[in-house]
Order: structure tokens, then C-alpha cells, then sequence
């Protein structure tokens, strides 16, 4: 039997919470690690950039002992009582980083949360987009550049997910304070358009009921929320 693979590198992984920490900032979570790194956000954000990375980290560990199980009930590997311990054993780590990475993202919800409320307290009348403007928002907050068509002149925004957005839209969203674009760059080659810090306030207060309501750490499968998993 071949021996057990090491594990990679910690490196970035997706969690649950990423699109919460986008949301209330406005980056992305490459751009926040890069900006923890050189040492440009203040202390609040600079430890809830701390927590997601040790939240990153348990992510790949669940994420190395899942596949490693789903290698070992392969069929690669004869069945045998070495075998069978291998599986035990696996999964016995795999509960642990389970464990861990639960625990991961309490310190993450408890870093979150009161930037979370602020950014929702200096929007009081955020909530009063429209569904179309929230939608518009949340693909700008992604990465987006306003395109003039060399031959028509028309002039959208397509975002990085791939949405486009009426230029008319961009105009009312700009008017409203809600995003900027950055005018140094020529149209024809795109103009990258970004939220401000009044629309990232916005769209979090617009969708903070539902992601809230969401924040719980989701319960294993095959187990019910009120139900703690058994250790083998």
C-alpha cells in the first residue's frame, strides 16, 4: 500500500464566509491578504483578515483528510484490516479538522460581525435599493470596467463575473455616490469602476438580513442542527 499523501501547503482556501468579508470591504480576499501584507488596513480589519487566514488553513485541512478518504473507498487499495484502519484513522482526522475549522469560523463571525453593523449604521437608507441595483452593485464589487465601442460609441459596464450593466445604470449608481470610476484610464480600453465605501455599506445593509440569518456554522451532513456529531 502506497504510503499517505503529504499535505500541500497552507494555502488560500474558499469558506463560507468569503463573500461576507467582500461585501463589507469591497475587495476580494486575495486583494485584502495582499493589503494585511504590506500593512495597510487598520487593526479591526487587519485581524479579521488574521482570523480568515487561520480559517483558510483548517479549510484545506478538512479539504486534504475529505479527499484522502474518498481516495481510500476509491477501490485503488486493497480491502484489508490495514485498510480499514487507515479509514479509521482518517476519519478520526478528519472530525478533528472538522473541528477546528468550526472553530475557525466563530473567530472569523466574531471579527466580522461589528464591522459588519458599522458599515450597516452609516447606510440608514440602504435598504431601499432596488433588487436590480443590488444586483448591478454586487457585480461591480467583483471587479468591473466601463467599455466605449470603438465603432457604435455605446458605452456598458461588464463586469468580471461577466454582467453587463447599462451605462444609464452606472450614471444613477455614480450620481447616487454608490461607485466611482477611475477616469485616468481611457474608455476604449476600459475604465475600471468600483463601489465606494457608501455603496459597500449599502449593498451589506441591503442584504444583511439574509446573510446574517446565514452566519451559522452549517451542520455536518447527516446530522441535525440540534443534533452534536458522535466521535467514533
Amino acid at each position: 500500500m502506497s504510503p499517505e499523501p503529504t499535505p500541500a501547503p497552507a494555502r488560500r482556501a474558499v469558506s463560507p464566509l468569503d463573500h461576507r468579508l467582500e461585501a463589507v470591504t469591497g475587495h476580494d480576499i486575495d486583494t485584502l491578504w495582499a493589503y494585511r501584507d504590506r500593512g495597510v488596513l487598520d487593526e479591526p480589519h487587519a485581524h479579521l483578515v488574521d482570523q480568515h487566514r487561520e480559517l483558510a488553513k483548517t479549510q484545506t485541512g478538512v479539504t486534504f483528510y475529505r479527499r484522502l478518504l474518498n481516495r481510500l473507498s476509491s477501490g485503488e487499495f486493497d480491502v484489508d484490516d490495514a485498510l480499514f484502519t487507515r479509514i479509521d484513522r482518517t476519519v478520526d482526522q478528519l472530525e478533528e479538522a472538522s473541528d477546528a475549522r468550526d472553530a475557525a469560523v466563530r473567530q472569523v463571525l466574531a471579527a466580522l460581525e461589528p464591522i459588519e453593523a458599522a458599515a450597516a449604521a452609516s447606510a440608514p437608507d440602504a435598504k431601499q435599493l432596488s433588487t436590480d441595483d443590488q444586483a448591478a452593485l454586487l457585480a461591480i464589487a467583483g471587479g468591473a470596467k466601463l467599455y466605449e465601442h470603438l465603432l457604435t460609441g455605446r458605452m456598458s459596464v461588464t463586469a468580471a463575473s461577466g454582467t453587463r450593466i447599462p451605462h444609464a445604470k452606472l450614471q444613477r449608481l455614480e450620481d447616487a455616490g454608490l461607485v466611482v470610476r477611475d477616469t485616468d484610464h481611457p474608455v476604449h480600453v476600459g475604465q475600471p469602476v468600483a463601489l465606494t465605501g457608501a455603496g459597500r455599506a449599502a449593498l451589506f445593509a441591503a442584504r444583511r438580513t439574509p446573510t446574517t440569518q446565514a452566519s451559522k456554522v452549517p451542520a455536518r451532513p447527516g446530522t441535525s442542527p440540534s443534533t452534536p456529531a458522535q466521535r467514533r
